[in-house]
């Protein structure tokens, strides 16, 4: 798992602070923009919705349907959220929003820092399920913090339009019903990835992989090394990488995302001993529009990658 430092959290936040402040000071023709945008979505009688992540934006959006017009800061996997320091015009779409979604779980500090200090209701997925900062924080691959931060946007919404409530209601209903067909193939696909040892280059996918009901069998010292953000030693690497010339790990999950000359290494041992590997990002690639679709492509990847 990636977890930002202090020192790029401290900065984040602190970007994000400073952005507030210097607009509540003076203002600014960005702010004055996201008015504009906010007085017509007002006017075509629509939630302002912003999503710090777009795989949470897409969750907002099939929640929402025409009632709502959702704004996704991030959707691009060659940024990490952890990294990302907001700009002006991303501050003032957290100003002006009725309801906003963040991850939580220390993943995105700049958007929860911007979206308390706003009107906003503030939906925080990690929150939902009760999991905090230290936790592991890519909690969109969990199933429960799926459901759970699904039926918290939609109260959100009918506390925000309650004219619209039913509508809400049968949307939540629907998107249930696509949540829980993907369950239904987890629960499938599990039969075959039960208790089956993988490795992970980093802990992205730890709970997509719980829901497969997979072993973590990450070696120690790597682990700890990337979920401490630290560089793991040479001995780390080679122990992995003897780990899985014997054989007992049988998946490797590689976020691309986070390729370097370590990981280089990792991902060669892998292939030299034929061992089938998943490649992902941890935030939602280009050629998906909704969290469950992508969901459901992994876990045929997953399944695919069974011997």
């Amino acid at each position: 798992m990636s977890i930002m430092s202090n020192a790029k959290r401290a900065l984040a936040i602190a970007a994000a602070s400073a952005t507030l402040f210097s607009m509540a000071a003076c203002g600014s023709s960005n702010a004055a923009g996201s008015k504009s945008d906010s007085s017509s979505a007002a006017s075509s009688g629509k939630i302002e919705v912003v999503a710090s992540i777009n795989q949470w934006g897409s969750v907002a959006k099939d929640l929402g349907g025409s009632n709502v017009e959702v704004t996704n800061i991030m959707t691009k996997t060659n940024v990490e959220a952890h990294d990302y320091e907001p700009t002006s015009q991303d501050v003032a779409k957290f100003g002006t929003a009725k309801v906003a979604v963040v991850n939580g779980a220390d993943y995105d500090p700049w958007a929860t820092k911007a979206a308390q200090s706003t009107k906003a209701t503030l939906v925080t997925a990690a929150e939902t399920a009760g999991i905090r900062e230290g936790d592991n924080p890519h909690v969109w691959f969990s199933a429960k913090v799926r459901s759970n931060t699904a039926d918290a946007i939609t109260a959100a919404y009918q506390k925000a339009d309650p004219s619209h409530k039913d509508d809400y209601a049968k949307l939540n209903k629907d998107w249930h019903a696509k949540e829980d067909q993907l369950e239904s193939k987890i629960k499938g696909t599990s039969s075959k990835t039960e208790n089956l040892p993988y490795a992970a280059t980093e802990s992205v996918a730890w709970y997509l992989a719980d829901d497969l009901k997979m072993t973590d069998a990450t070696p120690k010292g790597y682990a700890q090394a990337s979920a401490n953000e630290s560089e793991p030693t040479p001995a780390d690497i080679k122990d992995f990488q003897d780990t899985l010339k014997v054989g007992s790990i049988k998946m490797l999950v590689f976020n691309s995302q986070e390729a370097n000359s370590t990981t280089d290494q990792i991902t060669g041992a892998a292939k030299d001993a034929n061992v089938p590997i998943v490649e992902l990002t941890e935030q939602m690639p280009k050629q998906y529009t909704n969290l469950l679709d992508w969901m459901s492509a992994l876990v045929d990847q997953f399944a695919a990658a069974v011997k």
